[in-house]
């Protein structure tokens, strides 16, 4: 009985030490979840905005001025650029980014698979460790590409900047992201989006100007679209990457939450066994020295 204590004893230590563990987490993801958060709402709207009034500048373009990016071709080669974290225990966070890419794989770029022309770009480890040996049929860039110590404009138009060059140079016909869509600390949304070549708006109907773009070019349409596209272009990559970001850190606070309150649970439950062995022990020696006594008296 008392080995059964002192096990039930060293479980709980272990359990305090754990729950210790993931109460200094959560902490840790909420403060760096506000942080994330504000990024990505700030963001957002600007980058929605100046991605909408892309699409509308590209679908009503006229004469001979035209951009690269927004050239439509057969897919024989693709990109699918994955962005995942580099750390777990963000709950089921990257196993949902890696289905939506496994499903992207497997389903739109099957054939393009097929002929080996699909290309992984990975941003985070998680998403390149589970990859690398279960796609070896697919191309996979440079292993992964760390970049969420550094955020800023500078840092991520570097990657954005390389996958735009492959397009223009024709090693790609499209580029598709993955990532997790910000919604709150408790709702992530794993979607894929087309970000080259850039999805022209749908045509509108004869007669029907209300959503027909009517921009003045100064200076000339060719020179603006020439610095235009391409900055607005990686803005929206930027917007991916903020998005994922505050989605990890949202995930990551509600998973330790629930590992919190699990382990209270646990020891709830343990203390409770604690306390039924303990008095179990104690009685039986209670009956021992009774029964002692007893035959001490008889005798």
């Amino acid at each position: 009985m008392a080995g059964n204590l002192k096990e039930v004893r060293d479980r709980i230590a272990s359990i305090k030490n754990t729950q210790q563990i993931t109460k200094a987490m959560k902490l840790v993801s909420a403060a760096k979840l506000r942080k994330a958060q504000q990024a990505i709402q700030q963001m957002r709207p600007y980058a929605d905005k100046l991605n909408e009034m892309l699409r509308n500048i590209l679908s009503n373009l006229e004469g001979d001025a035209e951009t690269v990016f927004g050239q439509e071709r057969e897919v024989k080669k693709a990109c699918i650029v994955v962005v995942t974290s580099n750390r777990g225990l963000a709950g089921a966070f990257n196993t949902n980014l890696i289905k939506q890419t496994v499903h992207l794989v497997n389903g739109k770029y099957a054939d393009v698979r097929a002929q080996g022309g699909l290309s992984l770009l990975f941003i985070g480890k998680k998403g390149y460790e589970y990859f690398r040996r279960r796609y070896q049929d697919c191309n996979i860039i440079s292993g992964y590409v760390d970049l969420f110590n550094d955020l800023s404009y500078e840092h991520v138009s570097n990657t954005s900047q390389f996958l735009m060059n492959r397009f223009a140079e024709g090693d790609f016909d499209a580029v598709e992201v993955v990532y997790a869509h910000f919604k709150n600390a408790a709702m992530q949304f794993p979607i894929n989006e087309q970000w080259l070549p850039v999805a022209k708006m749908e045509k509108v109907e004869s007669g029907d100007s209300s959503h027909r773009a009517d921009y003045i070019f100064d200076p000339d349409k060719e020179q603006l679209l020439g610095y235009l596209v391409p900055s607005i272009l990686q803005t929206t990559f930027q917007k991916f990457l903020l998005d994922t970001h505050a989605s990890e850190h949202g995930a990551r606070m509600t998973a330790m939450d629930k590992a919190t309150e699990n382990a209270d649970e646990l020891l709830r439950d343990l203390r409770i066994s604690y306390n039924k062995a303990r008095q179990e022990a104690i009685t039986k020696e209670l009956s021992e020295i009774v029964g002692g006594a007893a035959a001490l008296e008889n005798g």
